[in-house]
């Protein structure tokens, strides 16, 4: 297994992650969408802002 399909796997998790916790938290496809973008930002945010 090379980098770039491993940098490539961990972007993909990092985005379906951030779909999945967007859509669990604001049931919004464009929030979702937007939080995908993000990935692994919003992720991070999400475990930082949880009580």
């Amino acid at each position: 297994m090379d980098r770039r399909s491993v940098a490539k796997a961990g972007i993909s998790f990092g985005t379906a992650l951030a779909i999945t916790i967007s859509w669990s938290t604001n049931q919004s496809v464009l929030w979702a969408c937007l939080h995908g973008v993000f990935s692994w930002l919003y992720v991070i945010y999400f475990v930082l802002t949880r009580p």
